[in-house]
């Protein structure tokens, strides 16, 4: 008898254990399996967004590549889809990358390649090489489109360029050329040609040349 009570008592600490903890621990199941089931989910839209936002990369580099009619419409029209569908992804980066180039070189654009640079620029902020790539091609479309100063700006906020520190001086040189500054231009020319640790390359000790400056000055 004394096992039976024993084994009666146990049971109802059961129960009334379940009694006081039980729906608390179903809510604790339901939500850890909430958790998993939801990161789940989410790693699987992760993961059709990429292939969406490769599949259009991929159509507006045909569309590049082929350069028949359409191309320029169908490039910025997916351009623009990878902006505002998938905008975080690198592929939107590099899609508008490609729009900007179609831009200057094709379009004879400069201020709409200044407008997809800018927006890839904004995007590429946690990427330092890409960054100093696109401010490279930003001030450039800058400089075709006749905006000196915002050239100038744009070569500024580079910062410690590293090794683009010769490309930009030269640039530099070059708007500041068009500016009718000549001896900032020189300044400009020499910096680059010292920091190429070389000649610095024909071109550029050509037009030193233009300014009185000679290969061992």
């Amino acid at each position: 008898m004394a096992e039976l009570r024993t084994e009666e008592e146990q049971v109802q600490a059961i129960k009334d254990w379940w009694k006081k903890n039980g729906s608390s621990l179903l809510i604790g199941i339901g939500a850890a399996l909430a958790i998993v089931f939801g990161w789940q989910a989410w790693q699987n839209h992760q993961a059709q967004e990429r292939a969406e936002a490769a599949n259009q990369f991929a159509t507006l580099l045909s569309a590049f590549s082929s350069g028949g009619e359409g191309s320029n419409d169908t490039i910025e029209f997916v351009a623009e889809s990878l902006r505002n569908e998938h905008g975080s992804s690198a592929y939107a980066i590099y899609g508008n990358l490609v729009l900007a180039r179609q831009q200057m070189m094709v379009q004879k654009d400069p201020e709409a390649a200044i407008e997809s640079l800018q927006w890839s620029l904004e995007q590429a902020s946690d990427y330092n090489a890409l960054s100093l790539v696109i401010r490279n091609r930003l001030a450039i479309a800058q400089f075709a489109a006749g905006q000196h100063e915002a050239a100038l700006a744009t070569l500024d906020g580079a910062g410690d360029a590293k090794a683009f520190d010769a490309v930009f001086s030269e640039l530099r040189g070059d708007i500041l050329m068009a500016m009718g500054d000549t001896d900032g231009a020189r300044e400009a020319y020499l910096a680059a040609r010292e920091q190429g640790q070389a000649s610095g390359g024909d071109l550029l000790e050509l037009k030193l040349s233009d300014l009185g400056v000679g290969e061992g000055a």
